[in-house]
């Protein structure tokens, strides 16, 4: 299995535990915006400055861009850059608080931060917004920021191999759904009105190609640490996401 592959889903659940964290909701509710989706699409969508909401739909992909432009509208009172800010620091917050005793942070933070330097920002907006944030001095918030980072990576990735794979967002939402919940539920998270179709192995086939696709197209990122740093990137990560994720 390559690095890319091999940490994705590391990558993807942490940095999902800080958009539902504790500093994730507080920096929701300082935009004034009631919910969640305000604050999210605020704050994550901030990096691309004040555009209009078709462009912050394009960078989230997988969302109904009605839904996207509802919420971006609704928290037009907080200035884009501002709000990235606040998300930043409620990320690198999340990782101070959940990585205080994870001894091997500044050691992952500077084996992701070599991946991040490398990556091609050619079709991944969001990774190359997210990329142009000062970086936090402490490895606990660096690492998950770093890891945050990649996830936008991955995502934006995984949107343009969903695309060449002959699916649209909506039926990879329905085929894949997320770690909580299943398609449908998922669907309706992000906005999409119901009836849906109906998941067929046709759909599912296309899926798993992308799913490759993705994989392939992250995979030369990664290869800059080399074999023995990129082993060591694997092992730190899965580390990381037991120390965030350990009952306590």
């Amino acid at each position: 299995m390559s690095v890319a592959a091999a940490v994705s889903s590391e990558i993807q659940r942490i940095g999902g535990g800080f958009m539902f964290s504790r500093e994730a909701r507080e920096f929701s509710a300082s935009t004034g915006v009631e919910g969640f989706m305000g604050g999210y699409t605020r704050g994550r969508g901030g990096v691309l400055g004040e555009v209009d909401a078709d462009v912050v739909s394009a960078a989230f992909g997988f969302f109904n861009p009605v839904t996207i432009r509802a919420a971006w509208e609704a928290s037009a009172a907080v200035p884009a850059a501002t709000a990235a800010e606040g998300y930043l620091l409620a990320c690198q917050d999340f990782g101070r608080r959940k990585l205080a005793s994870f001894e091997s942070a500044d050691r992952l933070a500077e084996l992701l931060e070599a991946v991040v330097v490398a990556a091609d920002p050619a079709g991944v907006a969001l990774f190359a917004g997210w990329r142009a944030m000062p970086l936090a001095a402490d490895g606990p918030g660096r690492v998950l920021q770093l890891v945050h980072v990649l996830r936008e990576l991955r995502g934006g990735v995984h949107l343009m191999a969903v695309r060449s794979a002959g699916l649209t967002p909506l039926q990879a939402v329905l085929v894949k759904g997320s770690p909580l919940n299943p398609g449908p539920k998922q669907a309706v998270w992000f906005g999409w009105p119901e009836p849906y179709e109906e998941v067929t192995a046709e759909l599912t086939g296309r899926w798993e190609r992308a799913e490759a696709i993705t994989d392939e197209l992250c995979d030369p990122v990664f290869a800059v640490l080399g074999a023995d740093d990129g082993a060591e990137l694997v092992s730190l990560v899965k580390a990381c996401d037991a120390a965030i994720f350990a009952r306590s």
